[in-house]
């Protein structure tokens, strides 16, 4: 195999060769006897091509222009093009972003030394994901990007399941591994039916096919159930909270952060091969993503594990870019350039603000981890006295991911809201403004899950004995929060800047929409919010200094908190986390399914009881493992075919074989 250069030298070389070498990144920690070296070379060689990568993306954005390299593999399946137009660039700046970050997050979360028996491995298959990832963005034969795809999901199976040495783990790859293969064959039909229609494996080019034909609709559904499953779209979202518990935090950051945007991104470059989509394909997408938005962020509400409730709110974000997605192919249906423009512009800049907060959310969940040892907040509680950097950093991303000012979830959201509204003033699709209220509520429920999240970890009183030895985050770690808390900080108080970048993508997508005055009228709307959060934000930092001196001054005094007529109070009467969001999880309850666990207090002097509510997987536990259940009954016959008797198998053969003949003649 190799490459040949179609036109002059270009910076898709930097990028393509940025791609590989993160993918080989970790084979020299595989022959290194030495715990450490090679997790430290790894990440030195991840961060230096990440750095290269990433001004050669940004490059390529801008230039608006696509460079195509050539692959010459021998196979009968046409051309094997590795293309990068600015919508593929616009991708990859998460991939080589996050990736680089928690290379670096692993020395000190993960470090070699304690881990000596997975980190080789775990190193190894980081690397490779993350260039899979990058090399999917690149490709443009639909064999190849199924080659593709099965090494981003098989590397990040073998990430999933680094302690494979717990059951829980375990099972949480077993349901990953199912979802992710049901969702490539998926992949196989749309691909299959896409070469049936064009001829060609090659990927079309956006607006060359017509949504008319009778395949089309079958095309974009299985786009929308193979895309959706890695993307996490509700209901094919089952594999997502136990993958994202139970990986290495800084994997569970690369899942989040940029693995969903995968499938996300397949979505988005199919979408934009039809030049006439139907209402009803904007309708259906817009309808899954609310729900999953809606549904996400109410199950996010009732987790008691901190990286369970990141991943639930990991559903919600998904489903806000599928409904900025669908809003945006209404808009095409509907000859409204206005509604294509804020559909998507919301729908990518959200993908961006996605990776940078929940990356931020992530690591910090890493180091909260590090330093407690637990994942259930029930048991957390003060870690900001130990910890405060870290609570200041993922306070930042609390607020970011709930769409609150300044920070970066607002905006891209905002822009979701003005398309919403903006459609009062139109002559159809009026009644999209009833998503305005739904998004409100999503947005409500964001602020209590994350209230509870931090109030539960960082605030309070330390609720286990041993909260004396929690320790703040080594450098290491914090370093690549620090880094995305001032992207969220940046994009939120300089959104007309984000606007600029993802301009670029949208014209890929939709070639014949007018980009002149468009992002102008709407880039001085968010400059007005651009001011408005410089002086929020001002006023902030005034407020918490004043704060601070009038502190420093004070007289300091220490008393015992009134304990509410209790002689003798202790850390479990505050508020845990199952308590504090009790009432908001109750209006859910024909959704949300908890297993409640509560004691029968009798006599005058009960003793020792205890009582938990456990949050399960409605959609796994009710409905996709009872109907395994019932299959696995249903084809209980067949095991009897399988005794062990070559003999009898040989008759096997020789009757197909019979049953053949007469079949073909």
């Amino acid at each position: 195999m190799h490459f040949v250069l179609q036109g002059a030298f270009d910076p898709a070389l930097v990028a393509i060769g940025a791609a590989l070498v993160i993918g080989l990144a970790g084979i020299p920690g595989l022959f290194i006897r030495q715990p450490g070296p090679g997790q430290i070379l790894s990440a030195v060689v991840t961060v230096l091509s990440a750095t290269a990568g990433v001004p050669a993306v940004l490059q390529l954005l801008f230039s608006k222009t696509s460079t195509t390299y050539m692959l010459q593999w021998g196979l009968p399946f046409g051309l094997c093009e590795l293309v990068i137009d600015p919508l593929s660039a616009f991708f990859l700046i998460p991939v080589f972003l996050v990736t680089a970050a928690g290379s670096i997050f692993a020395i000190g979360y993960w470090p070699a030394a304690e881990h000596s028996t997975n980190e080789r491995g775990l190193t190894f298959f980081y690397g490779l994901l993350a260039s899979s990832m990058a090399i999917l963005l690149m490709a443009r034969n639909g064999v190849f990007f199924i080659m593709v795809w099965e090494v981003m999901a098989l590397s990040s199976y073998f990430l999933l399941v680094t302690e494979h040495e717990k059951a829980e783990v375990r099972r949480a790859g077993i349901v990953y591994l199912i979802a992710t293969h049901f969702g490539t064959a998926a992949l196989l039909v749309y691909f299959s039916l896409l070469a049936a229609q064009t001829g060609s494996f090659q990927l079309p080019v956006a607006g060359s096919l017509s949504a008319i034909s009778p395949s089309a609709t079958i095309v974009a559904l299985a786009a929308i159930i193979g895309f959706g499953a890695k993307a996490g779209i509700m209901p094919l979202h089952v594999w997502l909270p136990s993958a994202h518990a139970n990986a290495p935090s800084h994997v569970s950051a690369v899942m989040s952060g940029v693995m969903l945007k995968m499938g996300l991104y397949g979505i988005f470059r199919t979408l934009t091969y039809f030049h006439d989509p139907p209402l009803l394909w904007g309708g259906i997408l817009t309808l899954c993503g609310i729900t999953s938005a809606l549904l996400g962020i109410a199950f996010a509400v009732a987790q008691r594990d901190l990286k369970r409730l990141l991943a639930c709110s990991s559903i919600e974000n998904i489903g806000i870019i599928t409904t900025c997605l669908g809003v945006a192919l209404l808009g095409v249906s509907s000859h409204n350039n206005t509604l294509i423009y804020l559909g998507m512009a919301g729908a990518l800049l959200h993908v961006l603000n996605h990776s940078f907060f929940k990356t931020l959310l992530f690591l910090g969940s890493g180091a909260v981890i590090h330093a407690a040892g637990t994942r259930e907040m029930n048991l957390m509680g003060g870690l900001g006295k130990s910890m405060p950097r870290v609570a200041l950093l993922f306070l930042v991303g609390a607020v970011a991911i709930c769409g609150i000012p300044p920070l970066n979830g607002f905006i891209s959201e905002f822009i979701l809201y003005l398309g919403l509204f903006l459609q009062l003033k139109a002559d159809s699709l009026i009644y999209l403004v009833f998503l305005a209220p739904v998004l409100a509520l999503v947005g409500g429920l964001a602020v209590i899950a994350f209230t509870k999240l931090y109030g539960s970890v960082f605030l309070g009183t330390p609720r286990c004995p041993d909260a004396v030895t929690h320790h703040e985050a080594g450098m290491t770690m914090q370093m690549p929060m620090i880094f995305f808390a001032v992207l969220c900080l940046f994009i939120g108080i300089a959104p007309q800047l984000a606007l600029h970048l993802v301009s670029p993508a949208i014209a890929v997508c939709y070639p014949l929409l007018q980009l002149t005055e468009l992002p102008a009228e709407y880039g001085v709307i968010l400059g007005k919010i651009s001011l408005s959060g410089v002086l929020l934000l001002s006023a902030v930092v005034i407020v918490s200094l004043f704060w601070r001196w009038r502190l420093g001054r004070a007289p300091v005094t220490s008393a015992t908190t009134w304990g509410c007529g209790y002689q003798r109070g202790t850390a479990r009467m505050q508020y845990g986390a199952s308590s504090f969001s009790e009432l908001a999880v109750s209006v859910f309850t024909g959704i949300i399914r908890q297993r409640i666990d509560r004691p029968v207090v009798n006599g005058l002097f009960p003793g020792t009881a205890r009582c938990s509510d456990h949050p399960s997987e409605t959609i796994l536990e009710r409905i996709i493992e009872p109907l395994f259940t019932m299959i696995g009954i249903s084809f209980a016959f067949l095991r009897r075919l399988q005794h062990g008797l070559v003999h009898v198998y040989m008759m096997y053969i020789f009757a197909t074989l019979f049953i053949l003949m007469l079949w073909a003649n």
